[in-house]
């Protein structure tokens, strides 16, 4: 099982990213989940054709822990199998706490033995990486760490935290850094600046993604690109996204 978290800046493009990856590799005929762990609960949204699915934390809060296996897992376009974590009620709990009462939830249900999916993939807010926002990192859920950014000042800024924090775990044999995923904002000197992020932590940019009008189109119809523009290039570069992604988490060299 090939167990990746990706993280990123708000709004940087994550979810968009993950749900694409996500449907990429379905489509290459392999087993995916696709696990959402930000309080908004909007990663699998467009696996779902804008239907929002409801959380772990919302089901907890409605059936108690008695809830059913099935009742976590739906399953999304190219049968991606989407778990949305959920958050407490606004101003009522620790978002963090919530990430790590589901995640423990799924393993007690023993989802990932009875689903068997060959890749998950862990959808994680970026601008925190303390408490559950690190659980993937830290308690073996996760074995890669992909960040996604741009070349804007404050996208470098929050994966340069995320490195250091990952850095500090792989120290203890967790999940390790499996590369930068740079998502183009045509900013001034945006490919330079990321691949100058890349060698101060260590690392690689493992795909590069353009700046394109067609993911802006697939979001408004709550799709992914693979769903909406299966034979347009921006399928092809999230295809190639795949491609750079399976290869280093089977640990090519830098």
């Amino acid at each position: 099982m090939i167990k990746i978290a990706v993280y990123g800046k708000g709004g940087i493009g994550k979810s968009t990213t993950v749900s694409n990856l996500s449907a990429a590799f379905a489509r290459r005929g392999m087993k995916v989940m696709q696990i959402g762990c930000d309080p908004k609960a909007d990663s699998t949204i467009n696996l779902h054709g804008g239907r929002p699915v409801e959380t772990v934390l919302d089901l907890v809060r409605r059936k108690g822990k008695s809830i059913a296996l099935e009742e976590m897992v739906t399953e999304g376009d190219f049968g991606v199998l989407c778990v949305e974590a959920g958050g407490p009620t606004p101003g009522m709990g620790c978002a963090g706490r919530g990430i790590i009462a589901a995640l423990e939830l799924l393993e007690e249900k023993e989802a990932f033995s009875r689903y068997a999916p060959e890749v998950v993939l862990y959808d994680v807010l970026g601008d925190v990486v303390c408490g559950g926002f690190a659980m993937p990192i830290r308690e073996g859920y996760a074995e890669q760490v992909f960040i996604v950014t741009s070349g804007e000042n404050m996208a470098i800024h929050a994966a340069a935290n995320i490195a250091v924090a990952v850095e500090n775990f792989a120290d203890r044999g967790y999940a390790s850094l499996g590369g930068l995923i740079l998502n183009r904002r045509n900013v001034p000197r945006e490919e330079e600046k990321v691949q100058e992020l890349a060698g101060d932590i260590h690392s690689r940019i493992v795909g590069a993604l353009p700046f394109s009008e067609t993911v802006q189109k697939a979001d408004e119809l709550h799709q992914t690109v693979f769903a909406a523009f299966p034979d347009s290039d921006m399928a092809r570069e999230y295809e190639a996204l795949a491609d750079g992604v399976l290869r280093a988490c089977r640990k090519e060299p830098v």
